[in-house]
């Protein structure tokens, strides 16, 4: 469908034309539905997220090649098809659905694209997501992303998912008319026109949206420095990696505070070890801090008693102060499975060391965060954490006035930190917040609220670079309301249905 890198958002325009075709065809058994559905989802999915081959090899963590390769595998395969169970489950549901009830022309598209929405939003309150068809858009349509800021990405994917049924509906009315032998007719007009004209409301309306001044005021200019430390996971992760780890951010900083910036942010677990409250002034970033008088935002582990220095481990952002002090933490909420967390620990607990770098399972933060500046309350997040759209609505509700991303990216491919600059350019235009994202290997960047990126770093590289962002205290109606656009599409296509079924028991 044309995601990150390619530049072919069209496609995902006309993609889904085939998969609404299926229900079109009743003679088909419910088998041969499903192997297609499923065949459509993993050809999306599949190539979307091929770049988690990255991970092979894992041998520095005393794996075998072949351990190594088939954990590789396993994960893309698995992740492929829990993508494509949305399309399974969506094609699932219609096929019940239009046999309990036959549905027709606008009725089948509406309740259709409803159903979607539906099936989209389960999948994302789930531990895995990244592929919600809105992400076909970014980074290069950002005209028609524009309609994130209304009920969030299912607003872009509604529109797709709608344009598709009623392309698929004229193919369905042309395709009969032609084995008949009879003309184009009114039936595969009215749809393809009315798949047009969706197609260019869509547009207009997020060109409007574009085209409004962001009316950014010098007073809320927040000048920060962001440091992409480019050191290799496998190597950060031993004693020699850290000592590097320690100098590379020191260094950054440094540099950094020398030209006037007013905050410096560091990438995920920048530091790869536990933070000690109690020997925090004599860390050397921490006395750097006061001595400089720059505020740091630093990617490390802490525990979840920091008073006591007990408890499990977070991966957390830490706001230190010139003051000496630790003002703001933000701990990470969507854990990667296997990565940093092991599920059903108590049953296969065994593997943990095996598949986890960190030795122990690391334990999610909450909901209700905030991280906490000098400069007011931050909306952020770290790594994967970016896909997942209501995380960051829900901070910039409690007062987010700009968004810190934190990500490592390693081992990944170019492929995939496009792909991941992709989704916070959607969260930036969803809560009309700029946006600072900093990662270990690329790409970090800067992101107004339109999704223009203003600087992105090359990847693999080590960088440091200063920019200026804005705060903001609007809120758009994602971010007031929330995703209220799915329950109204199910509203609307309940009610429809039903008067289908009325009509049908008094023919």
């Amino acid at each position: 469908m044309g995601v990150a890198p390619v530049n072919a958002w069209p496609l995902a325009w006309v993609a889904m034309v085939p998969l609404w075709s299926v229900l079109h065809r009743p003679q088909q058994t419910v088998r041969s539905v499903l192997v297609g559905a499923a065949l459509w989802g993993v050809a999306y999915h599949g190539t979307a997220l091929s770049w988690i081959t990255g991970l092979h090899p894992l041998t520095w963590m005393g794996m075998s090649w072949l351990e190594s390769m088939a954990i590789m595998l396993f994960a893309w395969l698995f992740i492929t098809l829990w993508g494509a169970a949305i399309g399974i489950t969506w094609v699932a549901l219609m096929r019940g659905l239009m046999r309990w009830q036959g549905l027709k022309g606008g009725n089948r598209v509406l309740v259709g694209t409803a159903l979607w929405c539906a099936v989209e939003w389960i999948w994302s309150q789930g531990p895995l997501y990244w592929t919600s068809l809105s992400y076909t858009q970014s980074p290069y349509n950002l005209v028609g992303l524009q309609l994130g800021q209304l009920s969030g990405p299912i607003t872009v994917t509604a529109a797709i998912v709608a344009v598709n049924g009623l392309l698929a509906e004229a193919w369905y009315g042309w395709r009969i008319r032609l084995l008949a032998r009879q003309s184009l007719g009114q039936y595969s007009g009215r749809y393809f026109g009315s798949a047009l004209a969706l197609f260019v409301a869509v547009h207009l309306l997020g060109l409007g949206l574009y085209s409004r001044p962001l009316a950014d005021r010098p007073a809320e200019a927040l000048v920060v420095g962001l440091i992409q430390g480019n050191i290799p996971t496998d190597q950060k992760l031993t004693a020699k990696g850290i000592q590097t780890s320690r100098q590379v951010y020191l260094d950054g900083y440094e540099a950094l505070a020398a030209e006037g910036v007013d905050l410096v942010l560091t990438p995920e677990g920048a530091i790869p070890q536990v933070w000690n409250p109690f020997l925090q002034n004599r860390d050397l970033l921490q006395r750097a801090v006061v001595k400089n008088g720059v505020p740091l935002v630093l990617g490390t582990f802490a525990r979840q008693n920091p008073a006591e220095n007990q408890g499990a481990l977070t991966q957390s952002l830490l706001t230190l102060t010139p003051a000496g002090e630790v003002v703001g933490r933000y701990n990470k909420v969507k854990l990667v499975p296997l990565g940093e967390y092991i599920p059903l620990e108590s049953i296969i607990g065994m593997l943990v060391s095996r598949l986890s770098p960190y030795g122990d399972s690391l334990v999610p933060g909450k909901f209700d965060q905030l991280l906490e500046t000098p400069f007011g309350p931050i909306a952020a997040g770290i790594c994967y954490e970016s896909a997942f759209a209501d995380l960051f609505r829900q901070q910039v509700h409690r007062g987010g006035q700009a968004i810190f991303t934190a990500s490592n990216n390693d081992p990944y491919s170019p492929r995939q930190m496009i792909q991941h600059h992709a989704q916070d350019v959607m969260r930036a235009i969803e809560t009309d917040r700029w946006e600072a994202r900093v990662t270990n290997t690329g790409i970090s960047g800067i992101v107004d609220p339109r999704g223009r990126s203003h600087w992105l770093s090359a990847p693999n590289e080590y960088v440091t670079h200063l920019d200026t962002l804005y705060l903001r205290q609007t809120q758009t109606p994602y971010v007031r309301w929330g995703d209220w656009l799915t329950p109204l599409l199910l509203g609307i296509a309940c009610i429809r249905y039903g008067q289908e079924m009325v009509n049908s028991d008094r023919r």
